[in-house]
């Protein structure tokens, strides 16, 4: 079994006027699908490994074959980081509510307070990466940053939320202008995921 390209469930212009059309076909189409490809290709060698569920691997990275590591490290953290995001932005960006904006509100003193957290800390992470909200091992919530296609799987931490901030994510429409990009991107966050996210890290 390889991995496979998932359509995403909404379409490419549905996140329009915040993320726009062709950023997202390019996105999805040509950056996601040659992560895929790659990783599949860097497992040709280790075909048993395909019977694992992709976000396995990442989560156990350290202890793939050494040959490998690398190539599953970005190739495979690329194909999961973006499956990861697409389902938590979409046409439906909402209001924070639920379980989820009562734990944000305890570790952050408040959701302005997280939201200003999160934007500057994605703002701040230089060259290409992603930020993000995670449950760490004590159950307490965590923005970070890592770089390239790193994972929080990898940390041992469950990742709640995600903002890619690789520049193919926002140059078409954006140019350099990360900022306006991620003062936008709030509106397409998909809450109900996020939430459906905190509520099954709590059972791990």
């Amino acid at each position: 079994m390889v991995y496979e390209l998932h359509p995403l469930k909404y379409t490419y212009n549905a996140l329009e006027p915040f993320i726009d059309a062709k950023t997202m076909e390019i996105h999805h189409s040509k950056h996601h699908k040659t992560y895929t490809d790659k990783f599949n290709g860097v497992l040709e060698k280790h075909p048993e490994l395909f019977k694992k569920k992709a976000e396995e691997l990442i989560a156990g990275l350290n202890g793939l074959p050494e040959e490998i590591r690398g190539g599953v490290r970005n190739f495979g953290g690329g194909y999961v980081n973006h499956n990861f995001f697409w389902e938590v932005i979409g046409p439906n960006g909402g209001e924070c509510k639920g379980k989820i904006l009562e734990l944000i509100k305890r570790d952050f003193v408040g959701f302005d307070e997280f939201k200003k957290k999160f934007s500057e800390s994605a703002l701040a992470l230089f060259g290409s990466g992603w930020t993000w909200l995670v449950m760490d091992k004590d159950k307490k919530l965590k923005i970070i940053n890592l770089p390239n296609q790193d994972s929080p799987l990898t940390l041992g931490m469950h990742p709640l939320l995600t903002i890619d901030v690789w520049e193919h994510s926002y140059y078409v429409k954006y140019f350099w202008n990360r900022t306006e990009y991620i003062k936008n991107w709030w509106n397409v966050v998909n809450w109900e995921k996020v939430n459906e996210l905190f509520i099954q890290s709590l059972n791990k």
